[in-house]
C-alpha cells in the first residue's frame, strides 16, 4: 500500500521509558522538584522537551531551556542507553525491507542521539535516512521533522508515504504534511489519543503495521 515508511523512534521502534523519565527526573531535581510516580513523566515521551517542561510544569521559556540542558547532562551519558528495542521489531523492519519498502526515521529527538541509539541497537542498517531535531531546539516539532525527511529523501508522491508512531504528535505531523498515518497501541499514546488525532490506521501489533504498509498478510 505504501512505498515510503516513516517511523517514529521513542515508543515505536524502542521503549525509552526508563532513560527518558530518569533524565526528566534528574532535570526536575535541579529545580527542587521531586517526582514520586515515574509514570507521571510518561507524557514527556514523544513531544519536544522544551514544550513539555513549559506545559507540564509551568516553566518559563528560559527555565525550560535550562531544564533541557540538565536533561541532556544525564541523557547523553546514561539515559540514552536505558532503552530497549521492542520484541520482534528487527524482524518487522527486515521483513519490510525484504518487501522492497524504503524505511526512514522521523523523530523529535535530536538527530545525533537518534543515530547513536539506532547504531547501538544495530537498527541503522534498515533505514535509508534518519531525520531528527537540532540540538539548539530547532526543527523539534514533528511536522517539521517529517517535512525535513520528505525533502531529504526527495519524496514527491505523498500518496505513497505513511508515518508510523505512537503519539498524537506523529498523527498531527503526518496530517500537516499530507501523508497517511498509522498509530501504534504498544507505545505511550493509547487508542483514544490516536483516534482523536485522526490516525488513518490503528495497529495493535507489528503484524498490523506490516499489513497496513504492504497490503498483504504478514509472515513475520
Amino acid at each position: 500500500m505504501y512505498q515510503n515508511l516513516l517511523f517514529d523512534l521513542d515508543g515505536t521502534l524502542t521503549d525509552p521509558g526508563v532513560g527518558i523519565t530518569n533524565s526528566v527526573a534528574y532535570a526536575l531535581e535541579k529545580f527542587g522538584i521531586q517526582t514520586q510516580e515515574r509514570s507521571q513523566l510518561y507524557p514527556f515521551i514523544g513531544p519536544p522537551l522544551q514544550d513539555s517542561f513549559e506545559r507540564f510544569y509551568g516553566f518559563s521559556q528560559e527555565d525550560a531551556k535550562q531544564a533541557v540542558g540538565y536533561y541532556r547532562e544525564y541523557f547523553k551519558e546514561k539515559g540514552i542507553f536505558e532503552n530497549k528495542v521492542y520484541d520482534g521489531m528487527a524482524r518487522l523492519l527486515e521483513s519490510l525491507c525484504d518487501a522492497g519498502k524504503n524505511l526512514y526515521v522521523a523523530t523529535s529527538k535530536p538527530e545525533i542521539f537518534a543515530v547513536r541509539i539506532l547504531d547501538y541497537f544495530s537498527l541503522s542498517r534498515y533505514f535509508t535516512f534518519v531525520a531528527g531535531s537540532n540540538l539548539d531546539g530547532t526543527r523539534s516539532k514533528k511536522e517539521d521533522v517529517i517535512a525535513y525527511a520528505l525533502h531529504a529523501a526527495k519524496i514527491s508522491d505523498l500518496s505513497d508515504v505513511v508515518m508510523i508512531g505512537d503519539r498524537e504528535y506523529d498523527i498531527a505531523g503526518a496530517k500537516k504534511n499530507g501523508i497517511a498515518s498509522v498509530g501504534v497501541l504498544y507505545g505511550y499514546g493509547g487508542r483514544q489519543e490516536l483516534e482523536n488525532a485522526g490516525a488513518d490506521y490503528i495497529a495493535a501489533c507489528q503484524e498490523d503495521i506490516y499489513r497496513y504498509c504492504t497490503g498483504v498478510k504478514p509472515n513475520i
